[in-house]
């Protein structure tokens, strides 16, 4: 029994975490509120300063940092080499100009503040350095990651990541007095940091890709995510023991494989690893912040915060607009990057280690720090109510006006780009209408005179010459614009031929009792060629596969008259499925006693 207590005693940290997260995290979901939020608040009421179930925060930040380096490594896996290079002018331009002026501008207010020069440069270089967990998990959330300004972001991270191994040896130097810091010393940490990364580089090359295709032949999936996770871990971890970043080594090992044809396998099988583990950080994050520190100092660290976090995001602003990026993106480059990160904690730890800072300043910039990280998602979340979007412009695009043409097609998406081939190239003249200005203006790029316009305003076809049409073809990709253009233009053209797209079925149901003179599910051909394709595959005989075929496209069309004159489950027989037809459990007592006396008989006559 006791043994049986001292184990639930143990078991105790791992049961808080998980309540905590589920409890907390939907909570501050349900009020719109960011993810982030609900794991720092639920870090904050299990740690020290809450029910005290942790009282070593530090320690579940270093484990936690785990999900940062997992982050890394998945968006390594996504960043081919020639895209990283792509990025070169990014991570060493605007990288460079924005961790060196921020540095510079907030050593400068740290000593306003009334510290000394190294503890002002130890504190500005520190908060220069952004929260990768943080913006990264932003940039998941609003699915910008890989838009060019996410890409800009990701690029100034990467140099952060970077910019850690100089600043620490420039600790080191600071520290001329201490023993560990000889010239010899820094020599000897430069190349074994070197001799890890080419390792690093030589292993991803030769050696990953061939052990995985054995892993692979093996077909064991435990093995492969064992394996997964040995890269990411053994990458960091090789890193770490040559003095550099850990995550950046993830993002070194995801790069070395993202051409491999295992980086989906291992994509799947890091995720459910990060996102917990990127949980925990925030949570551990949330549980290192010291309520005493705060109390004691709160004026000042209040005064530190505002101070900090405003000068940084007028850095990033300014360096922004000096590299010509719009209004709108580098305001809200400087509202996600506005905060402190994880490599401050870094950076202060080493710096209290050499005797740069005293364990009071430690305190307070880790504190100033973890605050504001914690206002990072309320200012996003005011950002995003304060700036609204700029409204988009019209004034280059063409306007239908007065136009007549021999077919009229409304929508140039995906699928009216197709449509609009086999017609053009047979020279028939095409008006083509669209609402979204992106899209028009790049099909201009291509090749393409496309109208400004709402397909779903009479006056719009009027004016693209509807009534002058000898077809019209609606590929607007809405369901309900479908159905209500076509409704439109047939009580208005009677007579004219309208083809349209339709999403399913249902859609395709409703434009015919709109009056659709034809419809055409957009995954219906698609369907039967890959049914077509893998029957060929499995060997049948081409002229059976096309009678195959042909019966399929029959018993489709017979199901959909049926609907049309009925509902949506009508026509049922004709769909062939693959469960068992079943089979009656109990047959009325008149004919089990029948089939009985028939068996009977049988078996006389057999005798």
């Amino acid at each position: 029994m006791a043994a049986d207590a001292s184990s639930a005693v143990q078991l105790m940290p791992a049961v808080a975490l998980l309540v905590a997260a589920i409890v907390v995290v939907p909570i501050f979901k349900r009020f719109k509120l960011d993810a982030v939020l609900g794991y720092l608040t639920a870090g904050l009421i299990i740690g020290p300063f809450g029910f005290g179930i942790f009282t070593d925060p530090d320690a579940i930040i270093h484990f936690a940092e785990l999900g940062v380096v997992m982050f890394l490594f998945i968006i390594g896996l996504e960043m081919q080499t020639s895209r990283l290079w792509g990025l070169r002018k990014e991570i060493f331009g605007l990288g460079v100009l924005q961790v060196a002026l921020a540095g510079l501008t907030l050593t400068l207010a740290g000593i306003s503040f009334g510290y000394g020069t190294i503890p002002a440069f130890i504190f500005g270089i520190g908060f220069t350095m952004t929260s990768t967990a943080i913006v990264f998990q932003m940039l998941n959330e609003r699915r910008q990651m890989a838009s060019a300004k996410g890409q800009r972001i990701v690029s100034v991270l990467l140099l952060e990541d970077l910019a850690i191994v100089p600043i620490l040896a420039l600790l080191g130097f600071m520290a001329a007095g201490s023993s560990e810091v000889t010239l010899e010393n820094r020599l000897v940490s430069i190349l074994v940091a070197a001799g890890a990364v080419l390792g690093l580089i030589l292993i991803g090359r030769y050696l990953l890709n061939p052990v995985f295709e054995r892993i692979a032949r093996v077909g064991l999936r435990e093995l492969m995510t064992g394996a997964s996770l040995l890269v990411v871990l053994g990458s960091a971890y090789l890193m770490e023991l040559g003095g550099l970043s850990m995550a950046m080594g993830a993002f070194l090992a995801g790069v070395l494989l993202s051409e491999s044809k295992f980086r989906h396998q291992l994509e799947a099988d890091i995720e459910p690893f990060r996102g917990l583990l990127l949980g925990l950080f925030f949570m551990g994050v949330g549980m290192a912040l010291n309520l005493t520190v705060i109390q004691q100092s709160w004026h000042h660290i209040l005064a530190l915060l505002i101070a900090f976090m405003v000068l940084k995001g007028l850095v990033i602003y300014v360096v922004g607009r000096t590299l010509r990026s719009s209004h709108k993106e580098v305001t809200e480059r400087s509202a996600v990057m506005m905060q402190g990160g994880e490599f401050a904690f870094v950076i202060f730890a080493t710096a209290a280690t050499f005797g740069l800072i005293g364990a009071e300043e430690s305190a307070i910039f880790a504190t100033t720090v973890i605050l504001s990280m914690i206002m990072t998602p309320f200012i996003l979340m005011a950002h995003d109510r304060l700036i609204k979007p700029a409204k988009e412009t019209t004034d280059d695009l063409l306007e239908a006006e007065n136009l007549s043409a021999s077919v009229l097609l409304i929508g140039f998406g995906r699928v009216g780009q197709l449509v609009s081939q086999p017609l053009l190239l047979r020279g028939f003249d095409v008006t083509i209408v669209d609402k979204n200005p992106d899209s028009i203006r790049d099909a201009a790029k291509f090749g393409f005179r496309v109208y400004y316009g709402d397909g779903c305003r009479s006056d719009v076809l009027h004016a693209a010459g509807a009534h002058h049409a000898a077809a019209i073809i609606i590929c607007v990709d809405n369901h309900d614009e479908q159905i209500q253009i076509t409704e439109m233009l047939r009580h208005e053209l009677p007579n004219t031929p309208i083809l349209v797209r339709a999403n399913n079925r249902l859609t395709a149901i409703r434009l015919q009792q709109v009056g659709a003179t034809f419809q055409q599910r957009e995954t219906l051909l698609s369907a039967l060629r890959l049914g077509q394709e893998a029957l060929v595959e499995l060997g049948v005989p081409f002229d059976q596969v096309l009678d195959t075929m042909a019966d399929v496209e029959q018993r489709d069309l017979e199901r959909l008259a049926a609907q049309m004159s009925g509902d949506v489950n009508s026509g049922q027989d004709l769909l062939v499925g693959n469960a068992p037809k079943p089979t009656p459990l109990a047959a009325p007592l008149h004919q089990a006693k029948a089939a009985n006396e028939e068996t009977a008989a049988i078996l006389q006559q057999s005798k």
